[in-house]
């Protein structure tokens, strides 16, 4: 076979060779243990939680070796693209500061001196590439329709096939003279490009960073490297791809596993040193229905989408935070070391990571999320909460920004302090966590613990009336609700009402209870005496009236 000949045959617009863009994409120079990484979605919907956790991956291992991270759009599959599908996986990186060292930035736009990092617009790469194979005598043209593939198929299920596929006695094109081809061409017939794969039954034996050494059978299959449109598979491009952005470190999910035989083969017979590979394990969850673990769903769990997070108001530092307990096991420890230090300063080490799934939790998520929050300043906060209703709840939003220094004194409540309060998960909580502050939110409920009755709720109330004052300190403040228990039938001191309960209507506790059901409708909120000084004498009145005139 004149290998040479043919590769002219079926290339004849290629004039470039494989060295041309060894020259084009030279080795990076990047200091010795420097690792480069790629995050390589395909354009075919949103940005998927398992993506984002894949993505932070590769970013941390590559700021960790202070090397490269970059991001490919991986388009080829043109029948499952959807329109303006790489802005929503752009976005949801922007959004939770997720940045890449180089690669597709946007619709169109790109930074880095190792593109184009879309995968459609380097078709001459992956041509130059495949001529090169042809020439070498490791790949060649197949003309096999649809139809005899399926027949091919049916052969290798009622018979003695180990595995399925196009390989030994049914590479029925494998073995076609120059005249034969020439022959179809003539014809107009149409044609893929396969590898001529040299495995047989031996095994290969590769380190995975994450899950050590794995055995597995070569690969004996001759894989389609070019559709017959001539765009590459999945399988050819990314090795072309690997090798010419010179990526160091191949991480991804464990389903691509079973694919490591065949990628191996890949880079060897185009002559590319194979990537070290890292497998990260699966994202999964509790089954409602089951209680089994499986696989988050697109089409099942909302919260697979990370528009869930961004929608329902939790701060991508929470959905990051969270993500890192997932993804290396010391994390959590180096957080309780380290309270209000920022993720960037954690030590990533990716041979930390895990090899069996990962179960994702939205109620550790909401616990991380609480902590995340509450070291947060109270100009953070506003400014957050301001920036999430003005997309979500406009509503809210005109209402909250109405008077910045009051709403960011009511966020400030419980805050800023050694020890501050965890009860805000999410911003979307906000409006109603706070809404007694806000006349326009409030709804009053006068609805009494069981150990207290109206008539005394009535008489605490009333009482208070002409006893509270804002001009006191918190000490002061209290000590007048002290002052108050006496006379009403109740005691300051908790621990004589639990000695000797039945000499007194409740004690301390009750009597502040009270007030704060008539304050704000709610028995457990942030500091009380705060939230009286935000509410003003007017409204404190006011509310004090209307409770009495209900319990009476």
């Amino acid at each position: 076979m004149d290998n040479k000949k043919l590769a002219g045959l079926l290339f004849p617009h290629i004039d470039k060779t494989p060295d041309y863009y060894e020259e084009l994409y030279p080795e990076r120079g990047l200091a010795e243990g420097a690792r480069v990484t790629r995050f390589a979605p395909s354009p075919t919907g949103y940005l998927h939680i398992g993506g984002l956790f894949g993505a932070l991956v590769d970013v941390l291992t590559a700021q960790a070796t202070k090397g490269v991270s970059y991001l490919r759009i991986e388009d080829t599959d043109k029948k499952r693209e959807i329109d303006d599908g790489v802005s929503a996986i752009i976005n949801g990186f922007d959004y939770f500061g997720v940045e890449f060292t180089e690669g597709v930035t946007g619709f169109g736009t790109e930074k880095g001196a190792y593109g184009p990092y879309t995968q459609s617009q380097r078709a001459e790469i992956y041509q130059t590439v495949a001529k090169s194979l042809v020439e070498k005598g490791l790949a060649y043209p197949c003309f096999c329709t649809a139809d005899e593939l399926a027949d091919l198929r049916k052969e290798q299920e009622k018979g003695d096939a180990l595995i399925w596929g196009y390989f030994g006695k049914w590479a029925k094109c494998r073995d076609l003279t120059l005249e034969q081809i020439e022959s179809n061409l003539a014809e107009g017939k149409p044609w893929v490009l396969r590898l001529r794969s040299g495995g047989s039954d031996g095994k290969i034996i590769f380190d995975d960073v994450i899950r050590g050494k794995i055995e597995m059978p070569e690969n004996i299959i001759d894989e389609v490297l070019l559709k017959s449109d001539g765009i590459p598979t999945y399988h050819f491009a990314h090795a072309c791809d690997d090798h010419f952005m010179r990526t160091t470190h191949v991480i991804r999910g464990e389903e691509w596993i079973s694919s490591v035989p065949k990628h191996i083969e890949l880079f060897k017979a185009c002559g590319y040193k194979v990537p070290k590979y890292a497998h990260t394990p699966q994202v999964l969850k509790i089954d409602e229905e089951t209680g089994d673990k499986r696989k988050l769903s697109k089409r099942k769990d909302p919260e697979a989408a990370v528009g869930y997070f961004v929608e329902g108001g939790f701060p991508k530092e929470s959905v990051l935070e969270y993500l890192l307990t997932l993804i290396n096991s010391n994390f959590e420890d180096w957080r309780r070391a380290n309270p209000r230090a920022d993720i960037s300063e954690f030590p990533f080490n990716l041979k930390k990571m895990s090899s069996s799934g990962c179960l994702f939790d939205l109620v550790k998520l909401n616990d991380v999320s609480k902590n995340v929050i509450s070291v947060m300043s109270a100009a953070q906060v506003y400014e957050n909460v301001a920036e999430w209703a003005k997309v979500y709840d406009p509503e809210f939003c005109a209402l909250f920004t109405a008077d910045p220094v009051f709403s960011t004194a009511a966020v400030n409540i419980d805050r800023e302090n050694p020890k501050p309060r965890k009860d805000i998960a999410k911003w979307s909580e906000v409006k109603d966590y706070f809404s007694y502050l806000y006349k326009e939110l409030y709804t009053a409920d006068y609805t009494l613990p069981e150990n207290i009755s109206k008539a005394d709720a009535a008489a605490i109330a009333e009482k208070y009336i002409g006893e509270f004052s804002l001009a006191d300190d918190k000490d002061q403040w209290f000590a007048r609700i002290k002052d108050m228990c006496e006379p009403l039938g109740f005691t300051p001191n908790v621990k004589e009402y639990k000695k000797n309960p039945d000499a007194f209507k409740g004690h301390v506790g009750d009597v502040s209870t009270v007030i704060r059901i008539a304050l704000t409708s709610r028995r457990n909120t942030p500091d009380l005496y705060s939230i009286m000084n935000l509410l003003g004498e007017n409204e404190i009145k006011a509310r004090l009236s209307e409770a009495v005139e209900s319990w009476k």
